[in-house]
């Protein structure tokens, strides 16, 4: 059973850092792209970021290009998404995703999420 436990979000000022954390079981981890889905209230799902397999390649979304950086530790069966330069807008529930880029992010395998709040 593909198991997805997303961590480290938060409350954050404006400007602020977090890093957000998923550990994944269940599956062979190192065998599948991933990615990092967002939904903010009252909205659908929005695709933030995707890694391949090996971590050499990566892929951003315009909200996420140049603030946000995925990466991912095949050793520990975990996926990062270091979030920098956080706006207001930046205020939603993040999920990991298992797939890659163009994914029915609906469908796709995803934890249970971890908040981050963004506000002054």
């Amino acid at each position: 059973e593909v198991q997805l436990v997303e961590s480290g979000g938060g409350v954050v000022l404006p400007g602020g850092s977090l890093r957000l954390s998923c550990a994944a079981s269940g599956f062979t981890f190192s065998s599948y792209s991933m990615s990092w889905v967002r939904q903010a209230p009252g909205k659908g799902l929005e695709w933030v970021s995707s890694i391949n397999t090996g971590g050499g390649a990566t892929w951003y979304g315009d909200s996420a290009k140049g603030r946000f950086t995925i990466s991912r530790d095949n050793a520990k069966n975990t996926l990062y998404l270091q979030l920098n330069s956080l706006k207001t807008e930046d205020t939603a529930m993040y999920y990991c995703a298992k797939g890659p880029y163009g994914s029915d992010w609906y469908s796709a395998p995803r934890g249970q999420g971890t908040q981050v709040t963004v506000s002054s």
